[in-house]
């Protein structure tokens, strides 16, 4: 039976890290869809090869092979693990770890696949980021100071965003690129998606804003100008409309999934800026 647990990072990574998981596939492939979220991913096949997701704009789906145990990571947008090139250059791509990181990724695979769980073998990445970023200062402050700007729950002009950060509006873009491998307006599009499904997911009340409720509230809530709205952002970054993702429901993906840990930044900033959870 296929299963995917998600929790929190070691608390040393949360500033980089926006979840872990393991996922377990059945006796059966399964069809993974991979949905842009600003972020790169990791994963480790456990006895098979590592691969990195790059930045997605576009939904992404991945064949994966009955009985296969997968620990992963995914990032924060502007906070990747450490690697050879600027994040555009990976943008919509699934690469092979072993050719980013040479002999490390080969090590640290088979470091992983010796682990006695899968749990134990989830430490033991956590341990080596954490090992890596100590290391490694590679992280923009601007384009995190940019990224925290263009979360949900608080609009902002791009051009303002720019002169915030004492930048010219084609730095800011420049910069983003190579940080986070999209423009600050897809990132912002991407991030007001990712607030709809937190909230989604948290089985959030709308607040009622333009008398809506239901999925619509929520759209409005998450930034979206009306139902219409969030049904064309949703098929251009899923290939679904929002009931075929959710499976007509507000607390879980058609698959079964259960996001709540990777959504908990921008349901606990929604918090923090005193808005309805």
């Amino acid at each position: 039976m296929e299963s995917y647990v998600e929790r929190p990072p070691l608390p040393a990574l949360a500033n980089v890290v926006r979840t872990v998981w393991i996922q377990r596939t059945g006796t059966t492939p399964y069809t993974q869809r991979h949905l842009p979220t600003g972020g790169v991913e990791l994963h480790f096949p456990l006895g098979g090869n590592p691969h990195l997701i790059g930045p997605l704009t576009g939904p992404k789906l991945e064949l994966i092979p009955p009985n296969t145990t997968i620990i992963g990571a995914r990032f924060h947008p502007g906070t990747p693990p450490p690697l050879p090139t600027v994040l555009d250059d990976l943008v919509d791509q699934r690469l092979s770890l072993i050719d980013l990181w040479r002999t490390s990724a080969t090590h640290l695979a088979e470091t992983l696949a010796q682990a006695t769980t899968p749990e134990h073998a989830l430490l033991s990445l956590q341990a080596n980021l954490l090992h890596q970023f100590q290391s490694t200062a590679h992280v923009d402050p601007l384009i995190t100071q940019a990224v925290k700007a263009l979360m949900p729950w608080h609009p902002v002009n791009i051009n303002k965003l720019a002169t915030d950060l004492t930048l010219s509006p084609s730095q800011l873009r420049r910069r983003c690129l190579q940080a986070v491998g999209m423009t600050p307006k897809v990132l912002q599009r991407t991030l007001r998606f990712q607030g709809f499904l937190a909230l989604a997911q948290a089985g959030a009340t709308p607040t009622g804003t333009q008398g809506t409720d239901g999925t619509a509230g929520l759209a409005i809530d998450a930034g979206y100008a009306d139902q219409a709205h969030l049904n064309r952002e949703c098929l251009r970054l899923t290939g679904l409309t929002p009931r075929q993702l959710l499976g007509g429901t507000t607390n879980q993906c058609s698959c079964d999934h259960d996001h709540t840990a990777s959504y908990q930044p921008f349901l606990a900033l929604r918090r923090s800026l005193s808005l309805p959870a």
